[in-house]
Formats: C-alpha cells, structure tokens, sequence
C-alpha cells in the first residue's frame, strides 16, 4: 500500500461521502471527519517518509496514466516536499476542528464547507507529491474552484457582494496565471519529449537558449500569480478580508506555498539555465514586494488585511532565496515556508476569533487594551506577531536569516543567481523591509493590546477549540524557533537535486 496514495484518496474520499451524505450527517460529525481524514494523511505521510530507505523519492509510484500521451501518474516525496506535505495535513485538520465548535451558518452548512476543505487538501497534497508536469498542472488548478466557493459562500456575512467579487477576482488571476504556466509546461514537453520532472532534471542541459527561457518566464509568472509575488498580488488583500477564518488560513497556510515550491520543484529544477538569467528579476521583484507590503501594513486598519499584505512580504524572502540559487536559499525558503505557514495559520486563527466576536477586524471596533479584556488571545496574538516579526528563537526568525545570508553570500561572491552588486542592493533594501516589519506589527500591538482598556460586550477569551487550535500552533513555532533543524535536517540531502546545474 503506497502510503502518498493513501494520503490523497483519504480526503478525497470523504469530500464524496460528506458531499453525498450532506443531509444526513450534522455538523459537528462533518468537521470531527475532516479532523480524522486530515490526520490520517498525516499519518501515512509520516510513516511512508520513516519507512524510506533514503534512496531516491519516498513513496514513488509510477504508473501509466495517458499511454498515448506519454503521461504518468507519478508521485514521490523528498525532503523539499516532505514538510509542506505533514504541514498541509496539520493545518487541515486544525482548520477542521475549529469548525467543530464554530460551524458556518446556515442549515447543516459544514459537511459541504469540509468537503470543499478535503477536495483543497488532496489537490495541495497531489501538487507537492507531483513527479509529472501535466499532474503537477491537474492537482494546482482542483485546488482553484473550491476556493472559490469557500470563499463566496462562506466569507464575510456582512458584505455578500464584496466576498463573491473577491472569489472571482482570485480565481480570475489564478486562472490566467496558469493559463500562462500551461504554454511554459507544453513548451517544455515540445523541446523534451517528456513532462517527467525527474527525466527533465537529469537532463537539464538540454533545456536552454532562447524557447527554454521562453518557457521559464511563462512558469514564472504562473508560479508568481499563486505566491504571490509583486505585482502579482492584487487578488490577495481582498481575498483574505472578505473569506472566512478557515479560507484566510488555507489561502495563507497552504494555497501560497504551491508558488514557491513550483518555483523550486519546476523552474529552477528542470530549468536551471533560464532560471540563472530570471533569477535577478525574481529576486528585484521579492525584495519590492517585502518593501512595498510592509508600507501598506502601515496603513492598514484591518487586522485580516494586514496579515495578508505581510504574507506578501514574507514570500518576498522566501522568493529571495530561491533567486539567490545557493543551497542555504534552498534551505531557507523551504523552512521559510513552513514557518510562514504556521505563524500565518495562528495569526489568522487570532483574527478569525476577534472579527467573530466583534463582527468586524477593524482596530478601532476591537478597541484598545486587550491584554486586559481578553488576556489569553491578547498574549496568543502578541506571540504571534513576534514570530511573524522574525524574533530570534521563534519560527520566523530562521527563515528570515537564512535567506538574508544567502544574499550576503552572492554579495561578497559571485554566486549563480545573482552578481554581487545586485545581491548587495536586494540584501540592503530587504534589511529595510526587517525594519518596516517589526514596525507595523509593533503598531499593530500598540494599537489593540495597550493602551487604557475600552471593555466591550464582545470581551469573550479564547474558549473551546480556539485554546487547543492555539496551543498546537504555540507548540509548532516554539520548536522551529528552537529546534531548526527538524526542517532543514530533512531538506539539505535533497538541494543537490534541486540546484543542479544551476548552481
């Protein structure tokens, strides 16, 4: 039994249960069997990786899918996919469980909202797992149409209009920008012969001149569109405000990771020549983005809009470092993406929990002093922006550095993404965006944490699964922060791979 295979049936299998049995199952049976499903792909996920002689790809299965069309339904992990994969499985299940004692309203609403939940996880799950482009291009697009409804259906209550023009807006950015990454992947197939990604790897030399580099930029900018990337970004904001808190952290948590790891897995695996010459454009287009992101947190005054402009800021690193082509860029947009994931995840719990509560994230309705009307949330929330902040010994700080230090090392020697000069302007103005970061997030806790108390009717602290969702994501920044290497132990044997010829 290949346990990858058993990883995305399981979900998937209960979206057709919970979507099939919608009438006949309540509420918190539904979200208690997303908990259950999410949890057992984790499971299998884990132990298909323990099991792994270290050989080659954990889990790899290749079977024959379109002979005809030389397609193949090829899936294996390694130590770049293998976080992203246990870490989309634990925020499902978390996503999950918070519906147990917070269900969306409406008449027995959470089983069609979990199915949509388990059709995202098993597509997230099938990207990461992907060893075929055309399989890669199947599982990225599954993920879209779900999002769509969750968002649209199930987002702000307040703003109906606003919540379906912000799920289209997604989807119409993300469906063009894989229309772009569709010609890169048949350009791919036309100079080749083959979408196998392993094959393609191996033969990397024979991908470049002027239609590989064609390709590449077409990828490029598919892959920027789902980061995101500056100026890729406007679908974000707006998604985040108007979807609801299971959306926020799905979109924040999982749904932007598929970028960078395609950036990863497909540019500059299969395509290092041309990855070489975008690199300095990839990387001017990251460091903007931390830049610019950190001035419109500045000027927000909504909580979910500001987190989700700052997730386009850390992406910025994590684009930093994948641009710099060095193995501790590798690493560090890696662990930066798994960090991101999990601090994003508790602080868009914390937002959902607030704007619950007092029917809007607006800093002015959640008022003033929190630290003494809600203490636990107020503390949980503060944690969260020191570790979305990049301080030391918390989840954020160590993909911050790492992809910092990359920089610094292109700029004192020439590395293969980028040349010294430009490397020394990309690290300068993203030490800038540090500052900028530690800025709006001090303001934000200036703002609602301090200050004389202004008490409320709303003033309820974190209760029920708000406490455990909360405790487990506390946990998770607590040893990343401290404990680095669980992550990066597990991605350095597998960078050789990914760099190539690129380096």
């Amino acid at each position: 039994m290949n346990g990858l295979v058993v990883a995305l049936v399981v979900p998937a299998l209960t979206a057709v249960l919970l979507g099939g049995l919608r009438g006949m199952v309540t509420d918190r049976v539904a979200a208690r069997a997303g908990v259950a499903a999410s949890v057992v792909s984790g499971v299998f996920i884990l132990a298909a990786w323990l099991l792994h002689d270290g050989g080659g790809y954990a889990a790899e299965i290749d079977a024959v899918w379109v002979r005809v069309l030389g397609l193949h339904f090829h899936l294996g992990m390694d130590g770049i996919s293998f976080p992203l994969l246990l870490m989309t499985t634990v925020l499902s299940a978390l996503v999950c469980w918070a519906l147990v004692d917070d269900p969306p309203a409406g008449d027995n609403a959470t089983p069609a909202l979990v199915a949509l939940i388990m059709v995202v996880l098993s597509a997230a799950l099938g990207v990461f797992a992907s060893l075929d482009l055309l399989l890669f291009f199947v599982f990225f697009e599954l993920a879209l149409i779900p999002m769509w409804f969750v968002i649209a259906r199930w987002g702000d209550p307040h703003d109906p209009v606003g919540r379906r023009v912000a799920a289209t807006r997604f989807l119409l950015y993300t469906v063009i920008g894989s229309a772009f990454m569709l010609v890169g992947f048949v350009t791919v197939w036309a100079l080749s012969g083959t979408l196998q990604i392993p094959e393609l790897a191996a033969r990397s030399e024979v991908l470049d001149g002027g239609w590989a580099l064609f390709a590449a930029a077409m990828i490029a900018v598919g892959l920027a569109v789902k980061t995101p990337i500056w100026p890729f970004h406007l679908w974000l904001p707006d998604a985040h405000a108007k979807a609801p808190t299971v959306g926020s952290v799905l979109l924040a948590a999982v749904f932007l990771k598929l970028g960078t790891y395609g950036l990863l897995r497909v540019l500059v695996s299969v395509l290092p020549g041309p990855a070489r010459d975008l690199a300095p454009w990839l990387g001017a287009l990251g460091v903007i983005g931390i830049v610019l992101a950190a001035l419109a947190c500045l000027r927000q005054s909504d909580l979910k809009r500001l987190i989700a402009y700052s997730s386009v800021g850390h992406m910025g690193f994590v684009v930093l470092g994948i641009a710099t082509l060095t193995e501790i860029g590798v690493a560090a947009a890696v662990f930066a993406s798994v960090a991101h994931g999990v601090v994003t995840g508790l602080l868009f719990f914390n937002a959902g929990s607030l704007k619950r509560r007092f029917g809007s994230a607006e800093m002015a309705v959640l008022g003033r002093g929190l630290y003494a009307r809600m203490p636990a949330l107020a503390v949980v929330l503060a944690f969260a922006a020191f570790a979305s902040l990049g301080l030391p010994g918390l989840a954020g700080f160590w993909g911050e550095m790492m992809a910092l230090r990359s920089a610094y090392e292109s700029a004192v020697d020439s590395g293969a993404g980028l040349v010294p000069a430009v490397a020394t302007v990309l690290l300068v103005a993203a030490l800038v965006g540090v500052l900028l970061t530690s800025a709006y997030f001090l303001r934000l806790l200036r703002c609602t944490l301090q200050g004389v108390p202004t008490p409320h009717d709303a003033d309820v602290d974190l209760v029920g699964s708000e406490r455990g969702i909360a405790a487990v994501l506390v946990v998770a920044v607590l040893l990343l922060g401290l404990a680095p290497g669980l992550v990066v132990g597990v991605v350095e044997p597998s960078i050789p791979a990914i760099l190539g010829s690129a380096r």
